[in-house]
């Protein structure tokens, strides 16, 4: 079997991990070409006081052009955080390099914790319904989803009838398989949930005792993993037990090393074994199924 290739398109922060400094050795590490489109470069990520940026908007059509006559397949298109005006110039490059054997994952990534983050708006959050109608998964967290949809954050007055009402309205947008994450249904548990509306027809939670530490860069490790375990054909429950046991034991790696997490992100380096045994597991269930 050819090696998979995944296409990411989000920024690259010099110092931190999270967005592409996160995808491409996770993405690499499950065995699948990881190729990378930088919508900007900063010198470290924005949970820092200070950094600096720089737009690279007008770059991304160029690089694509220069692929195009060489005719590359991407099984998987994956983005992540988009600035204000890279909406549509991604909308196009799904467009130039999507064909019926691509899966293109979406991760919002432009809110959390019940607040759009500094340079959004409402327009913004418009354009994201436009990208999402062209995903076949996409990966909002709670906040994320709520502003997508039209509902009114809940902080943590919720119950599993919210969340799934949440996912039928994420569902009716366009995409058939979707991921919520960093979801609390019960005290000191976060997770995520899901509604398979493609395969299983199912909705379905996963979870695990929380951290009190607040970590940068989680989603997007998160993210990484399970995009890396759908690619390789893991159905989507066991991918996201996968991505999301992957960045527990990466938190509390930093946890065990007293790291500060918030600046320098979960220590995904030192859960890529564990990581690569639980894909490894997943294959095995996958190809015994088949047989």
């Amino acid at each position: 079997m050819s090696q998979k290739r995944c296409l990411t398109i989000q920024d690259y922060s010099c110092l931190g991990r999270c967005s592409l400094s996160v995808a491409i050795p996770t993405i690499s590490a499950c065995g699948i070409e990881a190729v990378g489109i930088p919508t900007a470069v900063l010198s470290n990520h924005t949970a820092f006081p200070e950094w600096t940026y720089q737009d690279l908007t007008d770059k991304m059509l160029p690089t694509v052009e220069k692929w195009m006559p060489y005719k590359h397949h991407f099984d998987g298109i994956y983005t992540g955080y988009l600035g204000n005006n890279q909406i549509p110039v991604v909308l196009d490059i799904i467009e130039k390099l999507r064909d019926r054997a691509t899966t293109v994952f979406v991760d919002p990534a432009f809110a959390d914790s019940g607040r759009i983050y500094p340079g959004f708006d409402q327009s913004h959050v418009s354009a994201m319904r436009k990208l999402i109608t062209k995903a076949d998964i996409i990966l909002p967290n709670l906040t994320e989803a709520c502003f997508l949809v039209g509902e009114r954050y809940p902080g943590d007055n919720f119950d599993e009838l919210f969340v799934n009402r949440l996912l039928q309205e994420l569902a009716a947008l366009g995409p058939k398989k979707i991921i919520i994450t960093g979801v609390s249904l019960n005290p000191g548990n976060v997770g995520c949930v899901f509604f398979d509306l493609q395969s299983t027809k199912r909705f379905g939670k996963y979870g695990s005792t929380a951290y009190p530490e607040k970590f940068h860069g989680g989603g997007d490790l998160f993210a990484s993993a399970f995009v890396s375990c759908m690619i390789l054909g893991i159905p989507l429950e066991q991918s996201m037990k996968i991505a999301h046991n992957y960045v527990h034991r990466a938190m509390g790696e930093s946890v065990k090393d007293n790291d500060n997490g918030l600046y320098y992100g979960p220590e995904f380096e030192k859960a890529i074994p564990s990581l690569y045994r639980d894909l490894s597991s997943g294959l095995r269930k996958v190809n015994s199924d088949e047989d």
